[in-house]
């Protein structure tokens, strides 16, 4: 989750030149989409926004169940925390769980997504994990027993080896190192195509309702998503693309800090392509009148909020929980 500045690549961008959006394929098809509550944990703005206060505040850790209209496949995008910290691998245990104090959400999101559909969890097919970091990626067959669950390209070669062949790695060895794991894993093998702004994008389901993006910045392998809803209206799940809607907005810079052990680190490991893909989800945005949402963003839940497209994907249970805890931040 935190990237030593020794590791930052550098990558020739488009950062300087305006973005040019492809038109989209026409499709009528679309997906049902749910915001599920994967819990929460607490962040300081100082490592978050250039230059902002060492303060702390509560942000979500959402998970999305993602349904094709036309096929009815299902799919679950990132898994959430778990209340079980031996779900984590000690590296994360040891040097997170401190200073972030993650809590698990009051139900499960296996437990949301059964509530929410009337759905057998042995009937999920799928798990997208937008990354491997623990917050979204975590061993899924106690829960979805049949699921076979799909990583962006490069994840594999970068979390290898994970923890039980090397104890100090933060990578789930249950996921990366033994053959139990890895048959139920799979990188996504595309075909990629450009897709508006972006270059890498997956068809997922092979009508146009639900693109899987490449979205190179925060970590190797790491990728967003596209959903057409059934107005018409595109949504874009950003993940870790930024951790703050300042920075996405332009109004903040990535946070460069300080480690105990002196080294400088970001919570992107390459700051060069984040700020290209950000653009990219802007000229999506501006281009085709897209939703935003990322994955430790719920400022579109304020009170007075008018995005109700995002607010109408939440049950009304999160919706309430969210919203006192945000109103509890604003007055603080």
């Amino acid at each position: 989750m935190v990237n030593s500045l020794s590791n930052l690549i550098s990558s020739d961008t488009e950062s300087g030149l305006e973005m040019q959006c492809l038109p989209l394929p026409h499709t009528s098809a679309h997906v049902d989409l749910q915001i599920l509550d994967g819990g929460s944990f607490t962040a300081n703005e100082s490592k978050v926004v250039e230059g902002a206060k060492d303060k702390e505040h509560c942000v979500p850790d959402w998970a999305f169940f993602v349904k094709d209209h036309e096929s009815g496949r299902q799919l679950l995008w990132d898994y959430g925390l778990s209340e079980d910290k031996e779900e984590f691998t000690p590296f994360v245990q040891q040097n997170l769980f401190g200073e972030l104090r993650p809590c698990s959400p009051p139900k499960s999101v296996a437990q949301q997504i059964v509530e929410r559909n009337a759905l057998a969890l042995d009937e999920l097919g799928t798990i997208i994990f937008s990354h491997a970091h623990w917050d979204h990626c975590r061993p899924f067959w106690k829960d979805f027993s049949r699921a076979t669950a799909f990583f962006g390209p490069g994840t594999f070669e970068h979390c290898q080896p994970g923890h039980l062949k090397d104890p100090s790695a933060q990578w789930d060895g249950r996921i990366f190192d033994v053959p139990a794991g890895l048959e139920k894993c799979q990188e996504l093998q595309g075909p990629w195509v450009p897709f508006g702004p972006f270059e890498h994008a997956m068809d997922f389901f092979g009508n146009g309702s639900f693109w899987v993006i490449q979205a190179p910045g925060h970590m190797p392998g790491n990728l967003i998503a596209a959903a057409r809803l059934s107005t018409g209206i595109w949504v874009i799940m950003a993940g870790d693309c930024c951790h703050a809607r300042q920075i996405y907005e332009g109004l903040g810079d990535f946070a460069v800090f300080t480690l105990p052990g002196g080294h400088k680190a970001c919570l992107q490991a390459d700051i060069p392509a984040a700020k290209d893909t950000l653009k990219r989800i802007k000229a999506f945005e501006g281009a085709y009148g897209a939703k935003v949402c990322l994955a430790h963003d719920a400022t579109w839940m304020l009170h007075g909020s008018t995005d109700e497209t995002l607010i109408s994907f939440v049950s009304e249970a999160v919706r309430e929980a969210f919203q006192s805890a945000l109103s509890i931040g604003e007055k603080q």
